[in-house]
């Protein structure tokens, strides 16, 4: 991945936390892009623009970092957006695992189905 792509992701992933805490404190959902820019100190067609694609220069990614709290070239390394596992989301995890190996195809077949009607992804 290259770094304009992974300083996009990764500010993307500033504001989705952004959101996420705004959300939780009972924020109205309006206008949280503009307080994010705000909150960046640029202006909201820059943040805008930044969403659909435009280079974040190394000025921009350390004001970035700067303003969210994070330490210098934290906008230039690949972060996850996906929360550490817990207990028992191990603990599941591992029993599916059991139950998907102790069948035969059929039975695989009907575990796939009942996650795919809750909700699961599809994996193609």
């Amino acid at each position: 991945m290259s770094l304009p792509a992974i300083r996009r992701n990764n500010v993307l992933i500033l504001f989705g936390d952004f959101v996420a805490e705004r959300a939780s404190n009972g924020a109205e959902p309006l206008g949280l892009a503009a307080k994010f820019a705000e909150k960046l100190q640029i202006s909201a067609s820059m943040w805008s623009q930044i969403k659909k694609g435009r280079v974040i220069s190394d000025k921009l990614a350390r004001q970035i970092e700067n303003r969210c709290g994070k330490e210098p070239l934290w906008l230039d390394a690949l972060q996850s957006a996906e929360p550490l596992p817990d207990p028992g989301e191990e603990r599941f995890v591992e029993l599916a695992r059991r139950a998907y190996r102790a069948q035969n195809a059929r039975g695989k077949r009907a575990l796939r189905t009942i996650l795919l009607e809750h909700g699961a992804p599809q994996k193609e």
